[in-house]
């Protein structure tokens, strides 16, 4: 049995990781209509989600995890950006790019409200730091 880690328990990963199996067999699509460069980036940015989460889920701290989030999600309106050109340049039918569209658009909202917990973590022990100063100073 292998080691599981920690952005593999995390639901935006597992969310991610899925939506990258869509976005895979439309990069294979492209392949076999030749584009490959395209087909490779899409690829890429996909990647780029579920690597930033992995990568911040060992960050020193909330702080830097919620950058790593946010990046991610930059990351899904990469490839959001990308299906709908390719839906523009008739390289991908609107029939095939809808559903993970909707799926794309639930990820980038799950990530910013998990941001947002991290930041309030942060913003709680901040909180909790001053009162302890205040207290340590009273006396």
């Amino acid at each position: 049995m292998r080691t599981t880690f920690r952005f593999e328990t995390l639901n935006v990963w597992q969310r991610a990781a899925d939506a990258s199996l869509l976005v895979f067999g439309h990069a294979d699509r492209l392949e076999r209509a030749k584009q490959f460069r395209f087909a490779e980036q899409l690829r890429s940015a996909m990647l780029s989600v579920t690597n930033n989460i992995a990568e911040g889920s060992r960050s020193v701290s909330n702080r830097e995890f919620a950058q790593f989030i946010n990046i991610a999600r930059r990351s899904v309106f990469e490839v959001v950006n990308m299906l709908v050109m390719f839906e523009r340049h008739g390289l991908v039918k609107v029939e095939q790019s809808a559903e993970l569209l909707t799926e794309l658009e639930g990820i980038s909202k799950m990530s910013e409200a998990f941001r947002k917990k991290l930041a309030n973590t942060l913003r709680s022990v901040a909180v909790i730091a001053v009162g302890f100063i205040l207290i340590a100073f009273c006396f």
